[in-house]
Order: C-alpha cells, then sequence, then structure tokens
C-alpha cells in the first residue's frame, strides 16, 4: 500500500483528482485530495492566504496520513510543483517520490510570477480586478474552479534544500499548450538535472482531461 498525497493546480480544488482517488483506492492504496485554504466550493476563511498557507495545507495533508518514513508519494500539478517542493522539504523523511505534472519546479526565492510567462502574468494581473485578491478561473475552466488568492501567486517560496533528500523525482512535461508553455524555466531545470525523471506527454496542460488512466499508470507503481 502506497499512501498518495494529491495536490491540484490554480484555481482547482481536491475534486479535480477524485476519478485518481477512486481508481488509486480500488487497488488498495490511500490518497488524499487535497483543496487549498480559500478554493472550497464556499470558502469560510478571513484569513489572509500566503503561498505558505496552501504549503501547510499539504504538510498537514502529509500528517493526518500518519505513515512512517518515506512512505508518501506527493503529486502536484501546474502552480503545485511550489506546494510540493515546500512541503517535502518541511517532511523529507516522509516522503519518498515527488511527481511534477506539468508542473513549476522552483528553487529557494522562486514564485509563480518568477517562473511563468508573460500570458500567464497578464492573467494574474487582468483576471484579478473584479475582486482584487484574487485571480478569476478562465473561461474555459471546469464550474467548480474558484478564484484563487492572488497573494499566493506573488509571493517567494522558501527552501532550506530537505526536500533534496527526497529519492526519486518525476517530471511530466505536457506539449499541448495554445501558447508558449509557462514551465519553460522548469523544464529547461530538469533537463539540467541528472537525478529527475524527465517524461514528455503529448497531451495538454490538463492532464486529466481524457481520464485518469495516464496519470494512474504513471503513481501506482512509485
Amino acid at each position: 500500500m502506497t499512501d498518495y498525497v494529491l495536490v491540484p493546480g490554480m484555481n482547482h480544488g481536491g475534486w479535480w483528482y477524485e476519478p485518481l482517488v477512486a481508481e488509486l483506492e480500488a487497488l488498495g492504496h490511500r490518497a488524499v485530495a487535497v483543496t487549498p485554504t480559500g478554493l472550497e466550493a464556499d470558502p469560510r476563511t478571513d484569513r489572509r492566504i500566503s503561498l505558505e498557507t496552501h504549503v501547510q495545507d499539504v504538510v498537514a495533508a502529509i500528517d493526518s496520513l500518519g505513515s512512517g518514513a518515506g512512505e508518501v508519494v506527493l503529486v502536484g500539478h501546474s502552480y503545485a510543483g511550489l506546494l510540493i517542493t515546500a512541503a517535502a522539504d518541511v517532511r523529507p523523511d516522509r516522503v519518498r517520490c515527488l511527481v511534477y505534472l506539468d508542473a513549476y519546479f522552483p528553487r529557494d526565492g522562486d514564485s509563480s510570477w518568477t517562473l511563468t510567462c508573460q500570458e500567464e502574468r497578464d492573467w494574474f494581473i487582468e483576471d484579478s480586478r473584479r475582486l482584487g485578491d484574487a485571480v478569476d478561473p478562465l473561461p474555459f475552466f471546469d464550474d467548480r474552479a474558484r478564484p484563487h488568492p492572488v497573494g499566493t501567486l506573488l509571493q517567494a517560496v522558501h527552501l532550506t534544500g530537505a526536500w533534496r533528500q527526497v529519492p526519486r523525482l518525476v517530471y511530466v512535461e505536457a506539449t499541448q499548450w495554445q501558447i508558449p508553455t509557462p514551465m519553460r524555466i522548469s523544464i529547461d531545470r530538469v533537463a539540467e538535472e541528472p537525478d529527475v525523471e524527465h517524461l514528455v506527454w503529448d497531451t495538454r496542460h490538463n492532464v486529466m482531461h481524457d481520464g485518469p488512466g495516464r496519470v494512474l499508470a504513471l503513481v501506482r507503481d512509485l
């Protein structure tokens, strides 16, 4: 049995992973799909939501499993590459694999803003005008997508380097982007990392769009 903590990308909640959770549990594994603070269906918080808030959401999910050393596989999509890396930096002894699904691959001091492309930065600015403190989902997102706290996209991640203790790192690059991939900085970094398994998928950024099969085949035996 393997314990999985699954973290969605910007504007999304744990619902994005529901089909994958069902498949993993049918195989006898445990899987927790995280909904970061403020992205619940009916958010009820007056807290200032920062990147660190979302990192602690992931750490809490790891702790909730009560797993032993090196028993958790952390999976992050897109924005969540920052979260899984920072959570592993806090709990390096608990994690045996980090899986980046077309996600940011950060270094200390990075943020979503510094890692992404100009088209994405324009989205952060233009679509935060309505609420001021959150970026609206794009029109083609699922109806369950929520406004994303803008501070989490601007705050720098703090990494001590402890996350490098995780034995296995897997990076999935998705190639079907309509704009230059916002993951270019991350992909170029991964190409320089001999210890990162770099996979290239001919799929859109939403790697769950066609169902959980492809992701399931990747993670079920990690």
